[in-house]
């Protein structure tokens, strides 16, 4: 079953108790998600509590443009709620001897010349939209990824 994929980047971590509170709403957003009237087949993952993956089985139905605004509005007023980033698309995460670390993407640069990370770097592709992709092109290499260009010759 091919899904449809959106991802959305946490700016910061949450408090146990603000993670049982987003765990709620998005629980109670997938389960009354729909489009023309019809429920859609919807779930939500929180990956390292930190990555919100909304994935809709469009074989059931489709997600249309108007149950997509609502998938919108309804994290813009998480954002509001928890007083965090879900849309700010300049957040990269990344994994480094087995820790996950997000950041803004103006300090990649930085953390190359540091070594902090390297070329070989694991980066998330945040802007994939298929459970295809998200097995297959989610997580890659930093020289194989749009942050390439921070990569000096």
């Amino acid at each position: 079953m091919n899904q449809r994929i959106w991802i959305y980047t946490l700016s910061q971590s949450l408090s146990a108790e603000q993670l049982v509170d987003f765990k709620n709403s998005c629980d109670a957003f997938v389960n009354s998600w729909t489009a023309h009237d019809v429920k859609l087949d919807a779930s939500y993952e929180l990956y390292k509590n930190r990555l919100l993956l909304f994935k809709v089985n469009e074989a059931s139905y489709n997600a249309s443009g108007c149950s997509i605004d609502k998938q919108v509005r309804f994290v813009k007023d998480q954002e509001q709620h928890l007083n965090i980033e879900l849309l700010n698309r300049m957040l990269v995460a990344y994994e480094e001897h087995d820790q996950f670390y997000i950041v803004h993407q103006s300090n990649i640069k930085q953390l190359l010349a540091n070594g902090e990370i390297t070329e070989n770097t694991i980066v998330y592709n945040n802007s994939i939209t298929s459970s295809l992709q998200l097995e297959n092109e989610w997580k890659i290499i930093l020289k194989k990824s749009w942050l390439v260009k921070y990569l000096t010759k």
